[in-house]
């Protein structure tokens, strides 16, 4: 168990990106809980600072990477929190812990993808306070009297217990956490983990990860490139809509051809974004055929909920449109029956499938670079990237010192 002398310094280290972002907001709220979960006799510090070696890289790599950052810093915790999907003997890694090294890592898509905010804060407050205890038997419940002992405040934690990582929500029940206290020696020439938290059951991990990942993708974040696509989309559409044809068809089509039709040009424009920008994950040497397929199933999700998103605006100007330029006198001669208000939505409807389809697909989004950031691969690649500048930029200045030197 660590003792507390005055103060006591934890440092956030976030990749770059979306976990940054988080990090930055965490960093104010942090102290005060600190002081109610862990130690109230502590003055709690926290700092917080981007790293590209947090995104890339096992479990392994990711905590030597945090030991290194945390010691540079001066700091008494690190921990360390990445985007990255991290697996163990098949078993989903939420969080690990070292108490020797008071280091710690979480992995932010395997918390799903609802209430970020609050399931990392309580799983940061939890990985301070084994680390600070300690992971045994005897240092949970030394941990377990110590949060017994402190009054009612701070409701807003969901989590009040000294062996679970997060409180029990929703997606806790369908997809529960285990934790484990793995043998300290249990692999050779990794990094010592105390306690370990993981997802060990396939059919939930999926459940976690996918929507964890999603979300990590910040899929809104696409939408503003696709302004141009909505321009060329609603022109083609608008132009389409003075033709009484379109009115028959809309007439003519029953619900069930509707919904094909807007399959049809919702997968098409995903799939052709996938393809335009080559985002499509290839199977690599070295990189894991399951990781692989996690990060293409991602990729489709986040566009499809883009591209969703992006129908559904264009499905409400449209309806605008038809509403103002067809007037009900004209449209009931062309379809010789009475007309109603579901006569112009389906109108909308199909305006809105056709345009997407004839209009948009042989467009490129506005922003390559957001689209191509919205993907692992391409982040995970540009990390690499970055990662080998810096290495070569050390060795260059060492390389220079040397010569100067001499």
């Amino acid at each position: 168990m660590t003792t507390c002398s005055t103060s006591r310094s934890i440092g956030l280290i976030s990749a770059p990106g979306y976990p940054n972002h988080i990090a930055a907001k965490l960093k104010e709220e942090l102290p005060n809980l600190l002081e109610f979960y862990v130690d109230d006799d502590c003055e709690w510090e926290v700092q917080y600072i981007e790293d590209p070696l947090t995104g890339t890289g096992e479990s392994n790599d990711i905590l030597n990477a945090t030991k290194a950052t945390k010691n540079n810093n001066h700091w008494d915790f690190g921990v360390c929190l990445t985007d990255l999907p991290l697996f163990k003997d098949k078993r989903l890694i939420i969080a690990e812990a070292n108490q020797e090294e008071n280091i710690a890592l979480i992995s932010m898509p395997s918390l799903g993808s609802t209430m970020m905010i609050k399931r990392l804060r309580e799983s940061i407050l939890q990985l301070v306070n084994e680390m600070y205890y300690g992971s045994s038997d005897v240092d949970r419940e030394k941990a377990e009297l110590h949060l017994q002992s402190m009054n009612e405040e701070h409701k807003e934690l969901k989590n009040k217990s000294s062996t679970r990582l997060i409180g029990k929500r929703l997606l806790e029940r369908i997809s529960p956490i285990e934790r484990e206290t793995p043998d300290k020696h249990e692999n050779q020439g990794e990094c010592d983990v105390d306690v370990r938290f993981t997802v060990p059951r396939k059919w939930s991990i999926a459940i976690r990860i996918i929507n964890g990942m999603v979300r990590a993708n910040r899929p809104w974040s696409l939408f503003p490139t696709f302004m141009k696509v909505i321009m060329i989309a609603f022109t083609t559409g608008a132009y389409a809509l003075v033709f009484p044809t379109l009115w028959q068809l809309s007439d003519f089509y029953s619900l069930p051809r509707m919904l094909i039709l807007m399959f049809i040009a919702i997968t098409s424009m995903v799939g052709w974004i996938i393809l335009a920008h080559k985002l499509w994950e290839r199977p690599q040497d070295g990189k894991d055929d399951y990781v692989r397929k996690l990060y293409n199933a991602t990729t489709v999700l986040t566009l499809l909920a883009t591209v969703c998103l992006y129908y559904l605006i264009l499905y409400i100007l449209f309806t605008i449109a038809v509403n103002i330029f067809i007037p009900i006198e004209l449209l009931e001669a062309q379809i010789n029956e009475e007309v109603n208000f579901t006569s112009y939505l389906y109108i909308a409807w199909l305006a809105t499938s056709i345009a997407t389809i004839i209009g948009a697909l042989g467009s490129a989004l506005e922003d390559e670079d957001v689209v191509l950031s919205s993907t692992y691969g391409y982040r995970q690649r540009q990390r690499h990237k970055q990662v080998k500048e810096q290495r070569e930029q050390e060795e260059a200045e060492e390389d220079q010192k040397n010569v100067s030197s001499d």
